[in-house]
């Protein structure tokens, strides 16, 4: 039986509800993330905080998304939602 291995990758995948789009956010930035829904979970008011990311982007020639890492975005973490 052949080994499976796990690729790790640098990035997570949020989908931003507001924009109606996938964002990827690097590790290091997903720890805000994951602080800010810690801090505010269950809360109605929610600050304006922003992260760093990339927006995907289909790829025509191959026919699925890729990350456009040539525009960079500052996106709400109360828009973002983690795709499982």
């Amino acid at each position: 039986m052949g080994v499976i291995r796990l690729i790790k990758s640098d990035y997570e995948m949020y989908e931003n509800q507001h924009l109606e789009c996938l964002v990827a956010i690097e590790k290091e930035n997903c720890k805000a993330v994951k602080s800010y829904f810690k801090k505010y979970k269950g809360k109605q008011e929610k600050p304006n905080d922003k992260v760093a990311g990339f927006k995907f982007v289909m790829d025509e020639e191959f026919g699925s998304l890729k990350i456009d890492f040539d525009n960079h975005f500052e996106f709400e973490i109360r828009d973002l939602v983690k795709v499982k």
